[in-house]
């Protein structure tokens, strides 16, 4: 009875609706000619809540402190990290001494503070339709959640949130180990849970399932500018009335070894710091060689303003621009003069109705290879100008703490670029030892953690395929 009466105050909402914009809406079902469409105003959207899974730690203080101590996430890469269950020791120990990378950003796992409980978090019921990803994504969920302070009950709210969570590549361990399976004759014994432990979506929907969140179910797979484009298509959700609120972000646990003997061979990994794994991620530092393969989740609650207000919400920062550009160049390139990732900056920047030289800080995609990094120094210093050089525009990459953590990359990096507008501190780039000749006088990216006044942030991410994607943030209200 509940139900029907909801369902009739809905209809009732519809037709007042209908009758006070009637000039949108065609007088005759047989009419070929339609009207404009409804128009709504666009919203303003802010961070109520935040979550991370990283290699520096799991939660948002355990990896933000550990960064700004400028700690690091790398160590050496073992046996365990490829994921290679099932298959033999002499198999396994000789695709180890294959790989030129021997370096990972793992999550620490285990029982201690800051490390991830898997026990809590992938029960041995749950692993055999649940891979690590999502549970990393559930994990970062239940944190941002609980920082927001967000937990609807009443079924309309549940209906207008949403869950926005991508990831890059999602379980290759899995297809690795069914493609054994074949090879072995022995495809009957494959899960039938194979299929949903693999799908990217399968993240935001375990989340959507476990809080009974209705709203848009969203899940970006655009590589490394995966948590940004997610975050940003969020942004969009809510400002155009699709949802009050979103759970939105990248989730990624790629440490396997089919994922990392891929990226060696397609020479963008770190082979040169083997015997020295915390100094291997070094982005814009002259001596820097690839990136290091990392894992991790990071995840934001979106919301309205009015509707954070209404009920009382902290607010860290408003999303305030989104840009999105494509390189068309090559599949795993940028283009020399960095025109990719000039036109995504210059369209957040716009939207955000910021001049270039009101921005405070830059959280750079820069990976520590060598061709990236210089490249999007180059885009940065092409519009950001006389603010670039001066010295007001702080400048930083925070994978040398964390490696590159792929999908989820950008979300986590969205987050510590909140955190820096939060705390009004920029953090450092680690291993930066000799930066690159592109920099020169006031633009260099930072050596050491800064403590400045902060009120407007933009983060960039890049993936294959020349795909990009800017996040501006600025100051709350």
């Amino acid at each position: 009875m509940m139900r029907i009466q909801k369902w009739n105050s809905k209809l009732k909402h519809y037709n007042v609706f209908r009758s006070s914009n009637s000039r949108y809406f065609s007088n005759s079902r047989s009419s070929d000619v339609f009207g404009p469409p409804p128009t709504s105003p666009q919203r303003r959207v802010v961070v109520t809540g935040l979550g991370m899974v990283s290699p520096l730690g799991t939660g948002v203080k355990a990896s933000w402190e550990a960064l700004i101590e400028g700690k690091c996430g790398v160590r050496a890469l073992t046996a365990d990290d490829l994921n290679m269950e099932g298959f033999e020791n002499e198999t396994l120990l000789g695709t180890l001494e294959q790989l030129p990378s021997q370096v990972v950003a793992a999550v620490p796992r285990g029982k201690n503070v800051g490390e991830f409980d898997e026990e809590n978090w992938l029960h041995p019921k749950d692993k055999k339709y649940m891979a690590r990803f999502i549970s990393y994504a559930l994990r970062a969920s239940e944190e941002a959640l609980r920082d927001a302070g967000w937990s609807p009950e009443d079924s309309e709210q549940k209906e207008k949130t949403g869950v926005a969570i991508g990831g890059g590549i999602g379980s290759i361990s899995d297809i690795l180990e069914a493609a054994k399976l074949i090879s072995e004759q022995r495809v009957r014994r494959l899960s039938p849970f194979f299929i949903p432990r693999i799908l990217i979506n399968m993240a935001a929907g375990h989340v959507s399932i476990k809080y009974g969140f209705k709203g848009p179910n969203h899940a970006a797979a655009t590589a490394c500018a995966t948590g940004a484009h997610s975050i940003g298509d969020a942004f969009r959700m809510i400002r155009f009335g699709d949802a009050e609120v979103m759970v939105a972000g990248g989730t990624e646990s790629s440490t396997d070894a089919l994922s990392i003997a891929g990226f060696c061979r397609a020479r963008a990994l770190s082979t040169k710091y083997n015997s020295s794994p915390q100094k291997a991620s070094r982005p814009f530092d002259c001596n820097r060689d690839g990136f290091v393969i990392g894992e991790g989740a990071g995840i934001m609650v979106l919301e309205e303003l009015e509707h954070a207000k209404q009920r009382r919400a902290k607010i860290y920062a408003e999303v305030r621009g989104y840009g999105m550009s494509g390189d068309a160049h090559h599949i795993t390139q940028p283009q020399n003069d960095g025109h990719g990732a000039f036109l995504a900056m210059e369209r957040a920047l716009k939207q955000a109705g910021l001049f270039p030289d009101q921005l405070d800080y830059i959280n750079a995609h820069a990976t520590s290879t060598p061709l990236g990094d210089c490249v999007e120094a180059k885009a940065i210093k092409t519009l950001f100008t006389e603010h670039a050089t001066s010295g007001n525009l702080a400048l930083s990459s925070t994978k040398g703490a964390t490696g590159h953590l792929l999908g989820a990359a950008g979300a986590v990096e969205a987050i510590f670029s909140v955190l820096a507008l939060h705390h009004d501190i920029a953090p450092l780039t680690l291993n930066l030892e000799e930066p690159d000749p592109i920099f020169h006088d006031g633009f260099t990216p930072l050596k050491a953690s800064r403590k400045m006044s902060i009120k407007s942030v933009l983060t960039n991410s890049f993936g294959f395929g020349g795909t990009n994607a800017s996040l501006m943030f600025t100051s709350p209200l």
